[in-house]
């Protein structure tokens, strides 16, 4: 597969126009009081499914040419986007979603008209997929590691870098790569001078090392709350973020929980833990980011509250 370049993000921002929603900007005085920065929060968890992930699932889906079932590998965001795309696209799609599974995620497929497949052992999801697609005779979808994906996350950043002018810097939380590589094509597309960063948490920390040692360094027993951000880079994101990258904010579990209270009291916005980790070297006054004009994408929301709500409700009569 060849590298997705700025014109591809570009294509896919044309795609999704009327199709993805163009997530606004929200600002918080206390976070630039504390930060010392101007900090425009992209706000992709007003996106459909809740995340960022919509925008590269439907972009790689409609660029499918036969009408095979869609079949992918997710216990989460990306999921939920393949099952809405392909909802939108008259499409038959297959998830494997491996335990744990955040039931918010596994019913939001399902309410989309996804199938869920949960392998018996979650070690062996990646050879269950596969079987999957042979007996579906499908085709399958990486959930970052793909042009047409990579090409529709760095949509964002695009809408972001239009809707606030002359941004410094862009934080945004790293997995497999897929939402940081294409914020950095679209970003040194529109502005080469514009610095991304990648936050990463220290349980997970994979990318990094990967980025450094330029080899996927293997994602073993990654511990972090940020369940979305337990995946290891990809052949094609690897290189783009070896490229682009100005480098790594290396984030710890209790600054997670920590921005994202901060993030739920200040702004009452419901984030995810993985979009925490890209607020967090804010909120401890991050030298390179001070002063500066700091855009950072909020990857997502998709957050299991029912645990709050039946130990409230049951009280309630």
């Amino acid at each position: 597969m060849t590298l997705p370049t700025f014109r591809d993000v570009q294509y896919a921002a044309a795609l999704l126009q009327g199709i993805a929603n163009h997530t606004p900007i929200h600002t918080s005085r206390q976070l630039n009081t504390i930060s010392q920065a101007s900090v425009f929060l992209k706000c992709e968890n007003f996106q459909h499914v809740g995340a960022f992930k919509f925008r590269g699932a439907y972009n790689a889906v409609a660029h499918l040419k036969s009408e095979k079932p869609v079949v992918a590998l997710s216990s989460g965001n990306h999921a939920q986007g393949i099952a809405l795309a392909c909802q939108l696209l008259g499409k038959e799609a297959h998830l494997v979603m491996p335990e744990p599974i955040n039931p918010v995620k596994r019913a939001a497929v399902q309410g989309y008209g996804g199938i869920v497949h949960t392998p018996a052992i979650s070690q062996e999801a990646e050879s269950f997929s596969q079987d999957l697609v042979q007996a579906k005779q499908g085709e399958w979808f990486e959930a970052f590691n793909d042009p047409y994906v990579i090409a529709g996350q760095g949509t964002a950043a695009l809408e972001l870098l239009a809707q606030v002018e002359d941004l410094d810097v862009i934080l945004g939380p790293i997995g497999g790569g897929g939402l940081l590589s294409g914020t950095c094509l679209a970003a040194h597309g529109v502005n080469p001078k514009v610095k991304v960063y990648a936050c990463e948490p220290a349980g997970a920390l994979d990318a990094m090392y990967s980025v450094k040692e330029n080899r996927i360094v293997p994602q073993d027993h990654p511990h972090t709350i940020a369940e979305g951000l337990r995946t290891s880079v990809g052949t094609l994101t690897l290189p783009i973020l070896r490229e682009h990258l100005a480098g790594f904010f290396v984030v710890e579990e209790h600054e997670i929980v920590q921005a994202m209270r901060f993030i739920y009291e200040r702004t009452k916005l419901i984030i995810e833990p993985a979009s925490a980790v890209a607020v967090a070297p804010l909120l401890r006054q991050e030298p390179e980011l001070q002063g500066k004009r700091v855009g950072v994408i909020l990857s997502g929301g998709n957050v299991d509250l029912s645990h709050f709500f039946s130990g409230v409700l049951g009280h309630v009569h």
